[in-house]
């Protein structure tokens, strides 16, 4: 499913106008992107957690040379599934 048939879901089941839901989700995603960039966890019961984790660094090689390279350290984005979640993909 991508956004679009996510807003298109959304619209038919609520009754909200598909331009409210695109509004909706835009800000929904803006609120978690602001969040992670500043180090907040973001927790929606049942569903799960968006949060950063830090990958340390480690050695990699370029894939056309075979050099071996130093890949340096990155916070990156992770979600984690809540239990309601886990049980409804079961």
């Amino acid at each position: 499913m991508n956004k679009n048939e996510l807003i298109n879901n959304i619209a038919q089941k609520s009754g909200m106008t598909k331009k409210d839901v695109e509004t909706v989700i835009n800000g929904f995603l803006e609120e978690v992107t602001q969040a992670l960039g500043s180090g907040e966890k973001v927790q929606l019961i049942g569903f799960g957690t968006f949060e950063t984790r830090k990958r340390s660094s480690r050695s990699g090689r370029n894939p056309q040379t075979g050099a071996v390279i130093e890949i340096p350290e990155s916070t990156v984005p992770a979600f984690k599934a809540g239990t309601r979640l886990k049980e409804a993909v079961k």
